[in-house]
């Protein structure tokens, strides 16, 4: 045999070998997939999972199978796997009679893949049978004429999935947490499942159903008209007086209304002194019916399914893309003569004088009687849904690349709820309009939670349209939106599911790069694109809303994936890949609590900004702000009126100079509320006499400085003193003015305590401070913040956290290193 078709390597061997009385089979092609390099290399791996493939069929004389261990066609027994998705399978069938065969295959491009060649006098079938991302058992037929001679189911693996323990899983969780929307119509592959008896079946369900279940049906009907369910209806007819036997009650009725049919007689009845008869009345005729409410149900039964059937042809014939079918002739001839066939039972005499059900029935004849009963069953079976892994029906499932999708988002999701509380029920609608059920796309899918001490909004979306870019829209498969206290902007993180891998072959560029399997670069690259294309403007240039994104793949050594650059990127620039199946979990697990549990100010270091914002977001950071005492009312007054604030020179210590604002906190009595009220930018400083300063008269010659104030802004909320108080001044920076709630947060001086500061403002508003003096000028340091019941201390070089007996000791360095780790340890003693 010289043909070869394109796409098959030097490397194809014979997989399978059948030898019946009517015709030989073979399969070629690689006994191994692209995760190993070859043959060998499989033979050496440590594989457990066992193959299933099944033969039946007419006058079979052989069936081999290839060994991978022993490297030949061995009779068939248990072998490993050697079919795989993404695999190009060469089929040859050879006649050995003078007959036409033909290959059959419920797909119809897997139909069209194996045709007739000619070879001088007789011919061949031949042709490659390819499965992309498609798994799970397949199974076709040579057929004479209309007659199947043979069928063979053989078994798809996955290459990039353990098959047991991945595949059937993730398979599984998608039809949990959304029903069906793991099934698909007709694929390549397929999965057995069995009856569910609840859930909204899709029209796929319903005809796999039909497809096992209608001969049975049929065969019911015709039982039920051989020996119809009947019944004797009493009916009244006129008739002579003679004839008239026993009345009941109508018949009485009807001669009590009507005395002028009575006639006097020699013997009859006795009424008032006369003998009479009737010479008409209604006499009681009984009838056979068969237009019983059994027979009606069943007529009932009959009409729902062909109304059923018209539909799911409807949507088969339909033109539009998205039921990713198309229309095939077989299908369409088959259903056809489904519904044909129920039209033609409805159409006949005998359920022609079956009248329309009009009531509820509940009959033991539906129960019990033959054909009643089974016909009964049948509708109840094919009105139902179906769930995997059972053993009577064949249920086409998704291929495993959009069910990875799927299952990412819902598997994230799952994440978030073990730690978070859900917000939002309505958190993801599906299609249900198709042939099979889908995540709705026009309108992306949202899961909303918040955190159960911060309050802080978590938001999960599946494919969220962005569209409002100065270039294209983008539609990332997942975004996670997280909110943190005090911002009015979400921190952004794609989350981008790829069925994809490099396998980090020998002698590859990947294996020279990385040397472990990981993501694809162009996988990678797609990540920076999502990350610079997400843009805003906001009262300036455009700015990025994604801090992060992330291709999650179906890899499952978490331990040394750890070691891939592309992993220990994410630390370094937010971008990388992360392995993600049912049993690999931990590194996104640990990476989703670690954005969640940070400060805003740890997430936005972590941000890459252009060259040259760092310079100018830290001095922003740290402009100073000079705190001033304000005595009586009429200076407050003439504060605000002229704009200006003054100190004596006297007064001042080192680093006022370097203020560039002025905050007058008025005591109490001296404003209308007591506490930090606004603050103003410096346009000019001077040194002037006490007498100089004509907005406050004064007669005295002391040294002071006035400090010229551009405009005042009030602060939208008063940073109250509660029991503190300032007796001159006291320097605070700008950021820390305008997020103070009380007093003595505006002390905080090392970068220790404005983080641990910040950290509590996330889970409470009222965080009381200890000072070791009553005036915050006065003071030298923070001896506790206190939060509820919990009382932190920077001693020295530890951080205490106290509650009760409960105390909990860290290093403070902990605090610039891993302040997500102390947030977590806070929230442990805090129960």
């Amino acid at each position: 045999m010289a043909l070869r078709p394109s796409g098959l390597a030097h490397e194809d061997v014979e997989l399978v070998h059948i030898e019946t009385e009517l015709l030989t089979l073979v399969m070629k092609g690689k006994p191994y997939h692209e995760r190993y390099q070859g043959l060998k290399q499989y033979r050496n791996m440590d594989v457990h999972e066992q193959m299933e493939f099944s033969v039946d069929g007419e006058g079979i004389q052989q069936i081999r199978v290839f060994d991978v261990d022993q490297q030949t066609l061995v009779d068939w027994s248990y072998h490993r796997p050697i079919f795989f998705e993404n695999g190009i399978y060469q089929v040859i069938v050879s006649p050995k009679v003078d007959t036409e065969l033909s290959f059959y295959h419920e797909h119809p491009s897997l139909r069209r893949a194996v045709d007739k060649v000619k070879i001088g006098q007789s011919y061949v079938l031949m042709g490659n049978l390819q499965f992309q991302n498609e798994v799970g058992l397949s199974t076709f037929e040579i057929r004479d004429e209309n007659k199947t001679v043979l069928e063979v189911t053989i078994e798809i693996f996955p290459t990039k999935l353990n098959y047991k323990d991945d595949y059937l899983k993730l398979l599984q969780e998608v039809n949990d947490e959304i029903y069906n929307l793991a099934f698909h119509f007709i694929k390549k592959t397929y999965q057995r499942a069995k009856v569910k008896l609840e859930g909204a079946p899709s029209r796929s369900e319903f005809f796999r159903l039909m497809d096992v279940h209608f001969h049975s049906f049929i065969q019911a009907i015709k039982r039920i008209e051989q020996q119809p369910h009947h019944q004797l209806v009493k009916t009244h007819v006129k008739a002579r007086g003679d004839q008239i036997g026993r009345l009941d009650q109508k018949g009485r009725h009807y001669l009590r209304k009507r005395p002028q049919l009575f006639r006097d007689v020699p013997i009859g009845i006795a009424i008032h002194d006369r003998l009479v008869m009737p010479v008409s009345g209604l006499k009681i005729k009984k009838d056979l019916t068969f237009d019983t409410l059994e027979n009606r149900f069943v007529k009932w039964m009959m009409n729902r399914l062909i109304d059923k059937l018209a539909d799911l042809l409807e949507k088969i014939q339909s033109k539009n893309k998205r039921y990713e079918l198309e229309p095939d002739q077989d299908l369409i001839e088959k259903l056809s003569n489904m519904k044909r066939e129920l039209e033609k039972k409805v159409n006949s005499y005998f359920w022609k004088t079956i009248g329309i059900l009009d009531r509820s029935v509940m009959s033991l004849v539906l129960q019990m009687a033959p054909g009643y009963r089974d016909a009964f069953q049948i509708y109840l079976l094919v009105t139902r849904g179906l769930a995997l892994h059972g053993k009577l029906y064949q249920m086409s499932v998704k291929d495993v690349a959009t069910l990875y999708e799927y299952w990412t988002f819902l598997k994230l999701g799952q994440i978030l709820d073990k730690k978070y509380k859900l917000v939002s029920q309505d958190i993801i609608r599906v299609n249900r309009n198709g042939l099979f059920v889908n995540l709705e796309k026009n309108a992306s899918a949202t899961r909303i939670y918040k955190h159960p001490y911060t309050g802080e909004k978590i938001i999960l979306t599946y494919q969220k349209y962005e569209g409002k870019l100065p270039t294209i829209p983008q539609i990332p498969d997942t975004m996670l939106l997280i909110e943190k206290k005090g911002k009015d902007y979400t921190y952004n993180y794609i989350f981008d599911a790829k069925y994809r891998i490099d396998f980090a072959m020998e002698g590859s560029s990947y294996h020279r790069n990385y040397q472990l399997p990981g993501p694809t670069e162009e996988d990678i690259n797609t990540m920076h694109r999502y990350r610079d294309s997400l843009v805003v403007r906001h009262q300036g240039p455009y700015e990025r809303t994604a801090f992060g994104a992330y291709v999650l793949f179906p890899w499952w050594d978490e331990d040394s994936y750890q070691e891939h650059k592309l992993y220990k990127s994410i630390n370094e620039v937010n971008i990388g890949g992360l392995p993600f199946l049912p049993n690999a979990t931990r590194l996104v697990e640990q990476l989703i609590e670690r954005l969640i549990e940070k400060n805003p100010e740890e997430l936005q270091k972590e941000g890459i900004l252009p060259r040259g914002t760092i310079e100018e977001w830290q001095s922003s950071l740290e402009e100073k702000v000079l705190v001033g005492m304000v005595p009586r009312e009429e200076n407050y007054r003439a504060h605000l009126q002229h704009r200006f604030y003054h100190i004596p020179v006297k007064r001042l210590n080192k680093g006022w100079q370097e203020a560039k604002y002025v905050a007058l906190y008025p005591k109490k009595g001296a404003a209308p509320t007591n506490g930090v009220t606004c603050y103003g930018k410096i346009t000019d400083v001077q040194f002037v006499k006490r007498y100089e300063i004509t907005e406050l008269p004064k007669n005295s010659a002391e040294e002071y400085v006035k400090f010229e104030i551009e405009s005042w802004h009030f602060l939208k909320e008063i940073i109250k003193p509660v029991g503190y108080g300032i007796s001159v001044y006291t320097m605070t920076t700008l950021n820390t003015l305008k997020d103070a709630k009380e007093l003595p947060e505006l002390f905080m001086k090392s970068n220790e305590e404005v983080t641990l500061w910040r950290m509590l403002r996330r889970l409470s508003n009222r965080i009381r401070f200890d000072l070791d003096a009553r005036y915050l000028d006065k003071a030298l340091k923070i001896e506790a913040y206190r939060i509820k019941d919990i009382a932190i201390q920077l001693d020295g070089r530890q951080l205490v956290i106290t509650k009760g007996n409960l105390r909990k000791t860290l290093p403070i360095d902990e605090l610039r290193k891993q302040p997500a780790f102390v947030f977590k340890e806070i929230l442990k003693v805090m129960g």
